[in-house]
């Protein structure tokens, strides 16, 4: 059974999982589906169409899946999907999607969250990733797995950031920011590649040394985009596992419609 807390209020039409706990004077309304070992703290508003996973870790006052801050939005029924084990901290802001877009924001696993987030509709944020204090996401922003977002950085609509990719404090995120790149400021400048995240994740050192290779190539080395895309290609096959990480940049940077931070 869910453990409720007799002040909070829990819609009839909502869905916990046994398992569940809800703290003081939180409010679920209807539409709202939380998994196993989910705790929502006190405070909290949740509202659906929603989709909690199991064992997250929600902290008081967040708001999560609230209708879109989007001026198009005309009550359609689009949702929010958050996947298993994030940790979301105090005041955080997640909106649901809109139906000029999939219509579903949509958070994977292991995520760790800091105080005051705020997450648009539309996003799709991957697995692993950590979010400090204040950063915003705002519409249709795509966030690639192990991703770094600094506090206070902001993120402008439609951009994206790629896997193992991290934006430093305060940064001004208006243009795309390629896989395993270390950006910062304002304007948005790219100041090396992330080499302490992908030591900590467990990759060989000749793995680096190829992302190290890459980013010399695309930013470094005074190439056209079109040129370092043939020069990193032309990598394959030299490092063991290393074609994964080839393939990951070169789908992004051809992905790109907003042009990536140089």
């Amino acid at each position: 059974m869910a453990a409720i807390h007799p002040t909070a209020i829990v819609d009839a039409a909502a869905e916990l999982a046994d398992g569940v706990s809800v703290g003081p004077y939180a409010v679920i309304g209807a539409g709202v589906r939380i998994g196993a070992g989910t705790t929502i703290a006190s405070h909290c508003v949740l509202e659906g169409p929603a989709t909690i996973g199991c064992d997250n870790r929600i902290f008081s006052h967040a708001v999560i899946g609230a209708a879109p801050q989007d001026m198009k939005y005309r009550g359609e029924p689009t949702e929010l999907v958050i996947g298993d084990r994030n940790t979301i901290r105090e005041f955080c802001h997640f909106n649901r999607g809109t139906v000029q877009d999939a219509g579903v924001t949509r958070i994977g696993d292991d995520n760790w969250i800091m105080a005051y987030v705020h997450i648009a509709h539309d996003v799709k944020l991957g697995s692993r990733t950590i979010l400090a204090n204040n950063a915003t996401l705002a519409g249709h922003v795509h966030v690639g797995d192990w991703a770094f977002i600094g506090g206070l950085t902001g993120v402008h609509q439609f951009c994206r950031v790629g896997a193992h990719a991290i934006t430093g404090f305060q940064s001004h995120v208006s243009q795309d920011v390629p896989p395993f790149m270390m950006v910062a400021g304002n304007p948005l400048g790219v100041h090396g590649f992330n080499v302490e995240g992908l030591r900590r994740r467990g990759f060989s050192r000749e793995r680096i040394t190829l992302v190290k290779q890459m980013h010399r190539l695309l930013y470094r080395d005074g190439l056209t985009l079109e040129q370092a895309k043939a020069r990193i290609a032309a990598l394959g096959g030299s490092v063991d596992g290393g074609d994964a990480d080839i393939a990951l940049l070169l789908d992004f940077l051809v992905a790109s419609t907003r042009g990536i931070a140089r």
